[in-house]
């Protein structure tokens, strides 16, 4: 379901991603930076110092030196970090945390701008060649691909989180969702416990209206059409299943927003274990 994409309009949505979150938050008081999200532990000024700390680790720069004067903290041990990617993650978002969010944004330009220019100065040999990434090992290219799905649905956690709404459809949103997409499948199965044999449809509505079809025959894959009735077709809004599987709000809380036909006791398994991002 991976779409083919050439590198210039793949750097052009990533440079726009990052202008969408500068706009979102340039407006923003203290307080307001400080707003809770659906992360566990972070806030909307922790969002954005996430982001930072990957685009600077990207430039291959480490995260500032711990304060002295405030209390050490030692992120192994909060209930949310669960591996070494979420250790690097949390490093980064505690020393950054002391920072007023006017500082804050000026970081994040700042080290935007560098990785724009970083990003263009590449040659075709670094951008196709491989490289750790937090899907596996695979070109530079496709973890752009990665790292816009990822400050695209930061985007989503930010405006949440401030009750506001933003575009989730169009360019960024389309490749932000295919790369979240490709996972499915492997979802329904490794935790949605489908059983070979199934068929499974999500009719999605909202900004990134599709029909999603699933079938399982030994490993789950996309197809474009079954040769028999659906096991289970689930509707609801796209917004909804991106979150769902996000891992940021659960299914029992939006019950009246989806509608199962068929297998019900298949579609409410799947639907309560879609999350699977980091």
């Amino acid at each position: 379901m991976t779409e083919t994409l050439d590198r210039t309009t793949l750097i052009g949505l990533l440079s726009r991603q990052w202008e969408a979150i500068d706009a979102l938050v340039a407006p923003l008081d203290e307080d307001r930076w400080r707003t809770p999200s659906s992360l566990p532990g972070w806030t909307v000024f922790d969002l954005v110092a996430h982001m930072i700390g990957t685009e600077s680790w990207l430039l291959g720069e480490r995260p500032p030196a711990h304060d002295p004067t405030r209390a050490k903290t030692d992120v192994r041990t909060l209930p949310y970090v669960r591996n070494e990617t979420a250790v690097l993650n949390e490093i980064w978002v505690d020393r950054l945390r002391p920072l007023p969010g006017v500082r804050l944004l000026e970081l994040f330009r700042d080290v935007v701008d560098r990785r724009r220019a970083a990003l263009a100065a590449m040659s075709e040999a670094e951008w196709d060649k491989e490289t750790v990434s937090p899907i596996g090992q695979v070109t530079y290219g496709r973890f752009m691909r990665v790292r816009l799905f990822d400050c695209w649905m930061h985007e989503l956690d930010i405006a949440d989180a401030l009750g506001v709404t933003v575009e989730e459809g169009g360019p960024r949103g389309k490749l932000a969702f295919e790369e979240f997409a490709g996972s499915i499948p492997r979802v329904v199965v490794k935790k949605g416990d489908a059983p070979d044999g199934a068929r499974i449809t999500f009719a999605l509505s909202g900004p990134l209206a599709r029909t999603l079809h699933i079938q399982v025959a030994g490993r789950a894959s996309y197809v474009d059409a079954f040769d028999e009735p659906a096991t289970v077709e689930i509707s609801l809004d796209s917004g909804l299943f991106v979150r769902l599987g996000g891992g940021r709000t659960t299914a029992d809380e939006h019950l009246d927003e989806i509608t199962i036909h068929g297998d019900g006791e298949l579609g409410r398994r799947v639907v309560r274990h879609l999350a699977f991002t980091i």
